[in-house]
């Protein structure tokens, strides 16, 4: 599906010169050298690749990620399972917990479409999911979730046996394997060695449970991790079975700072344009914090990186600030830049930046070829 051209852009290709500005820029040859590259890796761990859809929110990307060999979608929320279900998407886990009436009855509903597996960590929210299910005569098929440092959802690993055996005691319920989300690792900043150590003792950690699980008769034949930042280490742990990288498709700034990537990898830009250069030292661009995430992880200070026209970093600029519709770029390096100049910013984070546009372009070279819709955003 092609979206809809914006008013005064006639027709595509066009040179990025001629786009509306702010726009979503995708580098597609980046992009595809990021597929290649991810798929390769996680072959060589010999583990399945299952993307995490929100990085994209695209049909247009997620089938270039399954042309690349992925097996299915990681999802985030129902909007994002029920997307990939209408386009015949066989395989899909929602990792995260279906609470509240309204989430049940999505739960129940798209489970009876078959080729889901939800991801449970307590009784808590386990028994609303068990009794709507039977009531309505489906199985869940359903992952436990661990807990392996990043403090968020799942189990500890030393209750995991213990939850397991409450979750596979309620009707309907069938347990699939165990998932972590390795997102701590984020923390080790610049530390890469810190990183890979932790995401291996991610993967370890999650193996053990898997095999405390089936000492105890359980079957788990999944073994799910999942972090761009851990998919050097945690995929490669003995015994996992699948990945779950969702930023790689594109990369972003943070990625850069964690040491998962180089900005020549990162596909993914907000074109902007100078607007303004009324004070020394700074300089105004079209695209504020609506167009741009504030998600700063490994990025304290700015909102992105400042990239030329062809997505070559620019020397002393800093984007620092930003309001709904204006953003702030300080530094030496506005002297140089004129209004009406076109730059290109990799945003901070990958997946909150997609959340904010309805429509992304994908872009060869200096030429916009297509432009494609974003869908399932709040």
């Amino acid at each position: 599906m092609t979206a809809a051209l914006p008013a005064g852009l006639a027709a595509l290709p066009a040179g990025l010169d001629e786009l509306p500005t702010p726009a979503l820029l995708i580098d597609r040859p980046r992009m595809e050298a990021n597929l290649t590259a991810m798929a390769a890796s996680i072959g060589t761990a010999g583990v399945a690749l299952r993307p995490h859809f929100k990085t994209s929110k695209c049909l247009a990307v997620a089938r270039r990620q399954l042309a690349h060999g992925a097996i299915g979608f990681t999802c985030a929320t129902p909007a994002e399972v029920a997307l990939l279900q209408d386009a015949a998407v066989e395989d899909v886990l929602w990792a995260h917990q279906p609470v509240g009436p309204a989430k049940v009855a999505f739960a129940v509903q798209a489970l009876a479409r078959g080729g889901l597996t939800i991801a449970l960590d307590s009784l808590e929210v386990a028994e609303p999911l068990s009794a709507a299910a039977t009531a309505a005569g489906v199985s869940v098929p359903f992952v436990l979730e661990v807990d392996t440092g990043l403090h968020r959802a799942g189990v500890d690993p030393d209750r995991a046996v213990k939850t397991a055996a409450e979750l596979t005691a309620l009707p309907a319920l069938e347990l699939r394997g165990v998932l972590t989300h390795e997102g701590h690792l984020a923390a080790h900043g610049t530390d890469r060695a810190g990183l890979e150590a932790a995401g291996d003792l991610a993967g370890r950690t999650l193996v053990q449970v898997a095999e405390a699980l089936r000492a105890e008769g359980h079957a788990c034949p999944l073994v799910s991790v999942g972090s761009t930042p851990g998919a050097t280490s945690a995929p490669f742990a003995e015994g996992v079975t699948e990945a779950r990288p969702g930023t790689y498709v594109y990369f972003d700034a943070n990625q850069v700072g964690l040491g998962s990537a180089q900005t020549g990898q990162c596909a993914q830009t907000v074109l902007a344009r100078v607007t303004s250069t009324q004070r020394p030292g700074t300089a105004i661009v079209d695209a504020g914090i609506k167009a741009m995430s504030s998600d700063s992880i490994a990025t304290a200070g700015i909102l992105g990186i400042v990239c030329d026209a062809s997505g070559t970093p620019l020397p002393g600029l800093e984007f620092t600030n930003a309001n709904e519709e204006h953003g702030y770029l300080t530094g030496p390096g506005t002297a140089d830049l004129h209004v009406g100049d076109l730059l290109r910013i990799i945003p901070n984070h990958a997946c909150g930046t997609t959340n904010m546009w309805s429509a992304l372009y994908f872009v060869d070279g200096d030429q916009a070829t297509d432009r494609h819709p974003i869908e399932a955003r709040y």
